[in-house]
């Protein structure tokens, strides 16, 4: 199991056809093939070994999906980097993964000198935009031009495809290690279930780098469709491109879907072309999907859930589920069943599977579940225990398969479709000097699902404003991770027999009006 078989396969079958469009710039798959194997020998010659970490800082192009095929191509391994990190956070990451080469383009050239001199290992830094070259690094265009094409490395089935940042439980970003194996199982299973027929053209709107919008890569080049890529999500970009390059399939996370329904934009616009919007990443309103049904009539809409981890689907809710009336009905708050690569059981504090309908914590094994995390063993074996991935949802199965998502186990907040964990900004937050602790929750909000609220007891003497407190978050951490609130207490935080906090207490006033814990 190989990614770049799929990719050679797409130039045998379709080697004219489009494989991407991006602004001005068009290619088929047989030139795809041609630059990928160019950029990998380019890869190469500046010093990628197999199994080096190569890592890339971009806003969505058809370089990025170049990048994708190429690193593997050359027998290193991918590390998409989160757009919306904090330069510490670009840093940790980097250095954590001993990555020596970083592709970076136009929007994010100034962001490379506030951490560049934090990573020792960092040596090769490439330019892979539109503009001129900056001074100290070489030119993605003149590399592959120069650049003859190398032999597929070979690299394949366990062997380590790319490292997934995620958030992490410790304060840290985690590496989730996905192999060869896990892209070409998700990629077959996703096409099967994306209802990607020979030729499907889909829109990416969402962030590239994010795992949801990865899993399109391999599923479209697996039926040698054409990917059409938009630089960033707005609803009105979003709207023209549908308008003008006739997608059939987009991805659309919950909030986007909500901004495209009420923009402006949404009036008269030619929607026309699409045959299915997918969501996921967090969970849906009735309300929200009712509304996008009226707005795209005849249009087929699938909720796909999962985490980085899991490559990242675990279970479909199809269309025919998405449905008001009839026999199906009554399944929208469903997150959908097993697809046909893996299993799931809900279980108990032991792992062991619970009954029907009682709630425990859902459980995924399959080849779709990732090797493990980089560097960190012990939190590898937390997660991943005989071959299951513990996912820190918690929820029920019914008699008939289905997953209902209830609550979260782990301290992990989805804002907009982002994972925000709690460490992560305590963490941020106990750099303050006036702030003694903290907890910090999610709490509901009608736009971005759920919303990061911080509880803080500061210092006897010290004072700060709510406001001082999320401006110093945002000089260390992520914007979507940091505070859209904070709360002041003087009181002691509840906490357990085993001396730890009992965030369960301190989000009950929140949620006490939802029928379940997440949003």
């Amino acid at each position: 199991m190989q990614i770049t078989s799929v990719l050679r396969r797409a130039a045998q079958v379709n080697p004219q056809g489009a494989a991407t469009i991006f602004k001005d710039r068009q290619q088929s798959w047989l030139n795809l093939l041609d630059r990928v194997a160019r950029l990998a020998g380019a890869l190469q010659h500046v010093g990628m070994k197999p199994g080096d970490r190569v890592a890339l800082l971009s806003l969505n192009s058809d370089r990025f999906i170049e990048y994708f095929f190429a690193t593997v191509w050359g027998g290193g391994a991918m590390m998409p980097m989160n757009i919306r990190w904090a330069p510490p956070e670009c840093a940790y990451a980097l250095n954590d993964a001993g990555a020596g080469i970083l592709l970076v383009d136009d929007a994010f050239v100034e962001a490379v000198s506030a951490f560049q001199t934090e990573v020792s290992g960092l040596k090769t830094l490439i330019y892979c935009g539109d503009g001129d070259t900056p001074e100290g690094m070489l030119n993605y265009e003149d590399l592959i031009a120069s650049a003859v094409p190398v032999p597929d490395a070979g690299r394949s089935g366990d062997d380590l495809a790319g490292i997934f940042y995620t958030g992490g439980t410790t304060g840290f970003p985690k590496g989730v290690m996905l192999s060869h194996t896990n892209f070409y199982v998700g990629g077959i299973s996703n096409s099967e279930t994306l209802d990607a027929k020979d030729g499907t053209v889909y829109l990416h709107a969402a962030p590239m780098f994010h795992i949801a919008d990865l899993l399109w890569f391999m599923a479209i080049t697996f039926a040698a469709g054409t990917h059409v890529v938009i630089p960033a999500f707005t609803p009105e970009a979003t709207l023209e491109a549908i308008a003008t390059h006739r997608p059939s399939h987009v991805l659309l996370v919950p909030v986007m879907l909500q901004m495209v329904l009420h923009s402006d934009a949404m009036k008269g616009a030619d929607t026309s072309s699409l045959k299915l919007i997918a969501y996921g990443a967090s969970p849906i309103t009735e309300g929200l999907l009712k509304e996008a049904f009226e707005a795209f009539p005849g249009v087929r809409f699938l909720q796909a859930f999962g985490q980085t981890e899991l490559s990242p689907v675990a279970t479909i809710l199809g269309p025919e589920y998405h449905v008001i009336d009839g026999p199906n009905a009554g399944r929208l708050r469903a997150a959908g069943r097993a697809t046909r690569v893996c299993e799931i059981r809900i279980v108990d504090a032991e792992g062991a599977e619970v009954p029907r309908g009682e709630v425990g914590e859902i459980a995924v094994k399959g080849p779709i579940t990732m090797l493990g995390y980089w560097n960190k063993p012990e939190i590898t074996a937390k997660t991943l225990r005989d071959g299951w991935v513990h996912t820190g949802d918690a929820g029920y199965m019914d008699d008939e398969g289905f997953v209902f998502l209830m609550d979260r186990i782990k301290d992990m907040i989805i804002s907009g479709g982002e994972n925000v964990y709690s460490a992560e900004v305590e963490n941020a937050l106990s750099q303050h000097p006036a702030v003694a602790t903290s907890a910090v929750i999610g709490i509901p909000h009608e736009k971005w699902g759920e919303s990061v609220h911080a509880i803080v007891i500061l210092h006897p003497g010290a004072s700060a404003t709510p406001q001082d407190l999320m401006d110093h978050c945002h000089t260390r951490i992520a914007g979507y991770k940091c505070p859209r609130s904070v709360e002041f207490r003087t009181e002691p935080f509840p906490l357990s027999g085993a001396n730890k906090v009992l965030k369960t207490e301190l989000r009950k006033p929140f949620w006490d009006d939802q029928d379940r814990q997440i949003s």
